[in-house]
Protein backbone atom coordinates (compact mmCIF):
# COMPACT_ATOMS: atom_id res chain seq x y z
CA UNK A 1 0.00 0.00 0.00
CA UNK A 2 1.41 3.39 -1.13
CA UNK A 3 1.83 6.40 1.42
CA UNK A 4 -1.17 8.22 -0.48
CA UNK A 5 -3.14 4.95 -0.09
CA UNK A 6 -2.56 4.81 3.54
CA UNK A 7 -3.18 8.65 3.99
CA UNK A 8 -7.17 7.89 2.24
CA UNK A 9 -7.35 5.39 4.34
CA UNK A 10 -6.98 7.45 7.82
CA UNK A 11 -8.91 10.44 6.38
CA UNK A 12 -11.58 8.21 5.35
CA UNK A 13 -11.94 6.82 8.97
CA UNK A 14 -15.33 9.23 10.74
CA UNK A 15 -15.70 7.92 14.12
CA UNK A 16 -19.32 8.24 15.11
CA UNK A 17 -18.48 9.57 18.35
CA UNK A 18 -16.56 12.69 16.45
CA UNK A 19 -19.70 12.43 13.58
CA UNK A 20 -22.90 12.77 15.79
CA UNK A 21 -22.08 16.42 17.60
CA UNK A 22 -20.31 17.39 14.43
CA UNK A 23 -23.74 17.34 12.57
CA UNK A 24 -25.47 18.60 15.74
CA UNK A 25 -22.79 21.55 16.03
CA UNK A 26 -23.80 22.34 11.93
CA UNK A 27 -27.44 22.13 12.78
CA UNK A 28 -27.44 24.95 15.71
CA UNK A 29 -25.43 26.91 13.32
CA UNK A 30 -27.38 26.86 10.38
CA UNK A 31 -31.33 25.88 11.26
CA UNK A 32 -31.63 29.62 12.44
CA UNK A 33 -30.66 31.18 9.70
CA UNK A 34 -33.03 28.71 7.43
CA UNK A 35 -35.13 29.74 9.72
CA UNK A 36 -34.74 33.46 9.20
CA UNK A 37 -34.65 32.86 5.24
CA UNK A 38 -38.11 30.82 5.96
CA UNK A 39 -39.78 33.45 7.24
CA UNK A 40 -38.36 36.53 5.53
CA UNK A 41 -41.21 37.97 3.03
CA UNK A 42 -40.16 37.33 -0.49
CA UNK A 43 -43.00 38.91 -2.04
CA UNK A 44 -42.96 42.05 -0.39
CA UNK A 45 -39.28 42.51 -0.38
CA UNK A 46 -38.60 44.85 -3.02
CA UNK A 47 -41.30 47.17 -1.55
CA UNK A 48 -39.77 46.81 2.16
CA UNK A 49 -36.52 47.54 1.07
CA UNK A 50 -37.57 50.79 -0.43
CA UNK A 51 -39.59 51.99 2.04
CA UNK A 52 -38.94 54.91 4.07
CA UNK A 53 -37.87 53.66 7.63
CA UNK A 54 -35.59 50.49 5.88
CA UNK A 55 -34.92 52.88 3.27
CA UNK A 56 -33.33 55.39 5.97
CA UNK A 57 -31.73 52.63 7.88
CA UNK A 58 -30.16 51.31 4.81
CA UNK A 59 -28.79 54.46 3.61
CA UNK A 60 -27.80 55.61 7.21
CA UNK A 61 -26.26 52.39 7.50
CA UNK A 62 -24.11 51.98 4.43
CA UNK A 63 -22.63 55.81 5.09
CA UNK A 64 -21.51 55.37 8.53
CA UNK A 65 -19.81 52.04 7.67
CA UNK A 66 -18.22 53.31 4.69
CA UNK A 67 -17.34 56.45 6.66
CA UNK A 68 -15.80 54.34 9.67
CA UNK A 69 -13.98 52.14 7.68
CA UNK A 70 -12.10 55.18 6.25
CA UNK A 71 -11.30 55.91 9.37
CA UNK A 72 -9.94 52.98 10.36
CA UNK A 73 -7.54 53.02 6.94
CA UNK A 74 -6.08 56.51 7.85
CA UNK A 75 -5.29 55.33 11.51
CA UNK A 76 -5.13 51.43 11.28
CA UNK A 77 -2.37 51.28 8.81
CA UNK A 78 -0.04 53.11 10.60
CA UNK A 79 -0.48 51.60 13.68
CA UNK A 80 0.03 47.85 11.91
CA UNK A 81 3.05 49.01 10.50
CA UNK A 82 4.18 50.43 13.98
CA UNK A 83 3.01 46.96 15.36
CA UNK A 84 4.97 44.73 12.87
CA UNK A 85 7.84 46.92 12.30
CA UNK A 86 8.29 49.37 15.23
CA UNK A 87 10.75 49.04 17.42
CA UNK A 88 9.75 51.03 20.58
CA UNK A 89 9.29 49.79 24.28
CA UNK A 90 6.22 48.05 25.49
CA UNK A 91 5.21 46.94 21.83
CA UNK A 92 3.55 43.89 23.70
CA UNK A 93 1.54 46.26 25.91
CA UNK A 94 -0.07 48.11 23.04
CA UNK A 95 -0.93 45.12 20.62
CA UNK A 96 -2.76 44.16 23.75
CA UNK A 97 -4.83 47.60 24.12
CA UNK A 98 -5.13 47.43 20.39
CA UNK A 99 -7.06 43.62 20.35
CA UNK A 100 -9.05 44.62 23.43
CA UNK A 101 -12.06 45.81 21.52
CA UNK A 102 -12.09 42.63 20.02
CA UNK A 103 -12.90 40.72 22.96
CA UNK A 104 -14.76 43.74 25.00
CA UNK A 105 -18.33 44.02 25.03
CA UNK A 106 -19.75 46.56 22.56
CA UNK A 107 -21.92 48.22 25.34
CA UNK A 108 -18.78 48.86 27.84
CA UNK A 109 -16.78 50.23 24.70
CA UNK A 110 -20.19 52.80 24.24
CA UNK A 111 -19.63 53.63 27.99
CA UNK A 112 -16.14 54.21 27.96
CA UNK A 113 -16.28 56.56 24.84
CA UNK A 114 -19.75 58.35 26.24
CA UNK A 115 -17.35 59.03 29.48
CA UNK A 116 -14.08 60.57 27.08
CA UNK A 117 -16.22 62.00 24.50
CA UNK A 118 -19.42 63.00 25.78
CA UNK A 119 -20.64 66.45 26.42
CA UNK A 120 -18.83 65.94 30.04
CA UNK A 121 -16.12 63.42 29.00
CA UNK A 122 -12.48 64.04 29.64
CA UNK A 123 -12.14 65.33 26.09
CA UNK A 124 -15.49 66.15 25.64
CA UNK A 125 -16.18 68.89 28.03
CA UNK A 126 -13.30 70.66 26.28
CA UNK A 127 -14.55 69.78 22.56
CA UNK A 128 -17.78 71.16 23.88
CA UNK A 129 -16.54 74.34 25.60
CA UNK A 130 -14.57 75.27 22.49
CA UNK A 131 -16.57 74.40 19.36
CA UNK A 132 -20.07 74.16 20.97
CA UNK A 133 -20.12 70.49 19.26
CA UNK A 134 -21.33 67.17 21.33
CA UNK A 135 -20.57 63.79 19.50
CA UNK A 136 -22.40 61.45 21.80
CA UNK A 137 -25.70 61.37 19.93
CA UNK A 138 -25.14 62.45 16.50
CA UNK A 139 -24.26 60.59 13.02
CA UNK A 140 -20.59 61.25 13.77
CA UNK A 141 -20.50 59.70 16.87
CA UNK A 142 -22.21 56.40 14.83
CA UNK A 143 -19.00 56.94 13.17
CA UNK A 144 -17.18 56.68 16.24
CA UNK A 145 -18.60 53.97 17.72
CA UNK A 146 -18.45 51.80 14.68
CA UNK A 147 -14.57 52.44 13.71
CA UNK A 148 -13.80 52.01 17.88
CA UNK A 149 -15.14 48.70 17.52
CA UNK A 150 -14.31 47.65 13.48
CA UNK A 151 -10.58 49.20 13.60
CA UNK A 152 -8.72 45.80 15.32
CA UNK A 153 -9.91 43.83 12.37
CA UNK A 154 -8.24 45.88 10.09
CA UNK A 155 -5.00 46.11 12.28
CA UNK A 156 -4.25 42.10 12.56
CA UNK A 157 -4.81 41.72 8.93
CA UNK A 158 -2.80 44.79 7.96
CA UNK A 159 0.31 43.62 10.62
CA UNK A 160 -0.11 40.23 9.88
CA UNK A 161 0.74 40.99 5.95
CA UNK A 162 3.54 42.70 7.04
CA UNK A 163 5.25 40.18 9.02
CA UNK A 164 4.79 38.12 6.19
CA UNK A 165 6.29 40.31 3.66
CA UNK A 166 9.84 39.93 2.26
CA UNK A 167 11.97 43.05 3.93
CA UNK A 168 14.76 41.87 1.22
CA UNK A 169 12.50 44.70 -1.49
CA UNK A 170 12.38 47.44 1.15
CA UNK A 171 16.29 47.23 1.46
CA UNK A 172 16.55 47.06 -1.95
CA UNK A 173 14.62 50.86 -2.41
CA UNK A 174 16.35 52.22 0.76
CA UNK A 175 20.14 50.68 -1.11
CA UNK A 176 18.77 52.70 -3.95
CA UNK A 177 17.92 56.42 -2.02
CA UNK A 178 14.37 55.78 -1.55
CA UNK A 179 13.26 58.09 2.07
CA UNK A 180 11.22 55.81 4.25
CA UNK A 181 8.00 57.16 3.04
CA UNK A 182 8.33 56.86 -0.40
CA UNK A 183 9.65 53.09 0.65
CA UNK A 184 6.34 52.40 2.47
CA UNK A 185 3.88 54.09 -0.36
CA UNK A 186 5.74 52.35 -3.39
CA UNK A 187 6.66 49.42 -1.95
CA UNK A 188 5.60 48.00 1.72
CA UNK A 189 1.85 49.17 0.69
CA UNK A 190 1.33 47.48 -2.50
CA UNK A 191 3.09 44.68 -1.41
CA UNK A 192 0.69 44.09 1.32
CA UNK A 193 -2.49 45.07 -0.17
CA UNK A 194 -4.15 41.86 -0.58
CA UNK A 195 -3.88 42.42 3.41
CA UNK A 196 -5.19 46.07 3.54
CA UNK A 197 -8.26 44.89 1.37
CA UNK A 198 -9.08 41.74 3.86
CA UNK A 199 -8.91 43.96 6.61
CA UNK A 200 -11.05 46.78 4.79
CA UNK A 201 -13.81 44.35 4.30
CA UNK A 202 -14.26 42.98 7.50
CA UNK A 203 -13.82 46.44 9.20
CA UNK A 204 -16.47 47.53 6.55
CA UNK A 205 -18.59 44.65 7.63
CA UNK A 206 -18.37 44.71 11.42
CA UNK A 207 -18.97 48.56 11.54
CA UNK A 208 -22.00 47.59 9.29
CA UNK A 209 -23.56 44.75 12.27
CA UNK A 210 -22.42 47.08 15.25
CA UNK A 211 -25.00 47.53 17.85
CA UNK A 212 -24.10 47.63 21.56
CA UNK A 213 -21.46 50.48 21.51
CA UNK A 214 -23.75 52.58 18.94
CA UNK A 215 -27.01 52.52 21.09
CA UNK A 216 -25.07 53.28 24.04
CA UNK A 217 -23.08 56.37 22.89
CA UNK A 218 -25.22 57.66 19.51
CA UNK A 219 -28.59 56.30 20.68
CA UNK A 220 -31.21 55.96 18.17
CA UNK A 221 -32.64 58.91 16.36
CA UNK A 222 -34.47 57.88 13.06
CA UNK A 223 -32.23 59.41 10.21
CA UNK A 224 -29.22 60.22 12.63
CA UNK A 225 -28.31 57.09 14.76
CA UNK A 226 -30.57 54.69 14.03
CA UNK A 227 -28.73 52.35 11.86
CA UNK A 228 -29.68 48.65 10.28
CA UNK A 229 -28.90 46.39 13.77
CA UNK A 230 -30.90 49.10 15.71
CA UNK A 231 -33.70 49.12 12.94
CA UNK A 232 -34.29 45.27 13.67
CA UNK A 233 -34.42 45.89 17.62
CA UNK A 234 -36.77 48.00 17.56
CA UNK A 235 -38.96 47.06 14.60
CA UNK A 236 -39.12 43.41 16.49
CA UNK A 237 -41.46 45.26 18.48
CA UNK A 238 -43.50 47.36 15.31
CA UNK A 239 -43.32 45.42 12.43
CA UNK A 240 -41.60 42.16 12.77
CA UNK A 241 -41.35 41.47 9.01
CA UNK A 242 -39.32 44.92 8.56
CA UNK A 243 -36.86 43.31 11.31
CA UNK A 244 -36.51 40.10 9.44
CA UNK A 245 -36.29 41.67 5.80
CA UNK A 246 -33.14 43.85 7.50
CA UNK A 247 -31.50 40.78 9.30
CA UNK A 248 -31.83 39.20 6.16
CA UNK A 249 -29.72 42.26 4.12
CA UNK A 250 -27.69 42.05 6.82
CA UNK A 251 -26.97 37.76 5.85
CA UNK A 252 -26.26 38.72 2.76
CA UNK A 253 -23.75 41.46 3.44
CA UNK A 254 -22.00 38.54 6.02
CA UNK A 255 -22.12 36.04 3.58
CA UNK A 256 -20.54 38.20 0.85
CA UNK A 257 -17.74 39.35 3.07
CA UNK A 258 -17.23 35.62 3.48
CA UNK A 259 -17.50 34.65 -0.22
CA UNK A 260 -15.39 37.55 -1.01
CA UNK A 261 -12.67 36.41 1.32
CA UNK A 262 -12.90 32.32 0.59
CA UNK A 263 -9.13 32.10 -0.21
CA UNK A 264 -8.20 33.85 2.56
CA UNK A 265 -9.89 31.84 5.13
CA UNK A 266 -8.85 28.47 3.37
CA UNK A 267 -5.38 29.79 3.52
CA UNK A 268 -5.40 30.76 6.83
CA UNK A 269 -3.73 34.40 5.97
CA UNK A 270 -6.24 36.77 7.90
Amino acid sequence: MTQVARRRGVRGRRPLILMVPAVCGLVFLTLPLIGLLWRTPWRTLPERLVSAEVGQALRLSLICATSATLVCLVLGIPLAWLLARGDVPGLRFVRALVTVPLVLPPVVGGVALLLVLGRRGLVGQYLYEWTGFSLPFTTAGVIVAEAFVAMPFLVISVEGALRGADPRYEEAAATLGASRWLTFRRVTLPSVMPGVVAGAVLCWARALGEFGATITFAGSFPGTTTTMPLAVYLALETDPEDAIVLSVVLLAVSVAVLVALRDRWTRGTL
